[in-house]
């Protein structure tokens, strides 16, 4: 099992020269501590600063062993495909190894409004730009009916490998993860219970498909060498409502306990797990990012 990050993009500073520099001695502590791979998320219109993927990826690659896969989350429904394509392929040519793109449908009715999206609309939107980006991104010119799009071409391209991690909570996203994706992006609300019974119906969706099944899973750490501080601090951000997560499905503890966490995982046939610090002090995240790298090591 690999074991990656994803970076947390919002930072809750008065600064914003804070949270940047912080996004990017975390990015120094992850290639340093041998983590597979390093992802950013998207979100929009937010009420504290969120930093945007686009351009903080494009600043981590230079803190990054661009070797290792490095990827960014497109929520697709509030994306022009063409101009996610056209950041695809600027992302993609600072890399030297494969360049992930994650996507899903997405959702909160306030982000949706702000960006002028439909929500209703998301399914049928997510599936459209995906067939449009992979004909961009091969180099091929598109028109789409369906966006108004006509003659639509972008470059650079993708030099490297490419690959599609769609997130999917439902029987209709896990049967595009398998028809379209080269794996399922499971997300980080996802036991291990749950993750069993979405299993089969992805595997059973890429049996039809003739695609052979890859699933990676996002979770939300802390790792400290004080184990009882990193329970104590686990256990008031879930009691306080952390992200609306029960307590199996986040991970906190010293080494040893993490890596009994992320096992099931490990067990059920998952390739990949991607951690993220739960809401901690700089101090406290770079020290978890440093001991992901026993936790992989272990995990492997």
């Amino acid at each position: 099992m690999r074991l990656g990050v994803s970076i947390t993009s919002a930072h809750n500073v008065a600064d914003p020269a804070v949270g940047a520099r912080n996004m990017i001695e975390r990015a120094r502590v992850a290639r340093d501590a041998g983590l597979d791979s390093l992802s950013l998320g998207d979100h929009h219109a937010t009420s504290i600063p969120y930093y945007q993927g686009v351009p903080m990826l494009g600043r981590l690659t230079a803190e990054w062993d661009t070797t290792r896969p490095t990827g960014c989350l497109f929520l697709l429904p509030l994306w022009n495909p063409v101009l996610a394509a056209e950041q695809i392929g600027v992302l993609a040519s600072l890399c030297r190894g494969t360049f992930v793109v994650q996507t899903g449908i997405g959702g909160g009715d306030q982000q949706f409004e702000a960006m002028g999206a439909d929500m209703s609309t998301r399914g049928r939107v997510i599936d459209e730009s995906i067939g449009v980006m992979k004909e961009l991104l091969k180099g091929q010119t598109v028109t789409s009916n369906y966006f108004g799009i006509s003659g639509a071409i972008v470059n650079p391209r993708p030099s490297g490998d490419v690959e599609w991690w769609i997130g999917a909570g439902g029987p209709g996203p896990l049967r595009r993860a398998a028809r379209e994706g080269d794996a399922w992006y499971a997300g980080p609300a996802v036991t291990a219970d749950l993750a069993s019974e979405m299993l089969e119906t992805y595997r059973s969706a890429c049996r039809d498909h003739g695609r052979k099944p890859r699933a990676i899973v996002r979770k939300d750490v802390i790792v400290l060498r004080d184990g009882d501080r990193a329970r104590a601090l686990g256990d008031g951000l879930v009691s306080s409502g952390y992200r609306g997560m029960p307590r199996d499905a986040v991970a906190y503890g010293n080494v040893d306990d993490v890596v009994e966490q992320l096992a099931p995982f490990r067990e059920l046939g998952f390739s990949d797990v991607i951690v993220r610090c739960m809401t901690i002090e700089q101090p406290d995240a770079l020290e978890t990012l440093e001991l992901c790298g026993e936790v992989r090591n272990m995990l492997a």
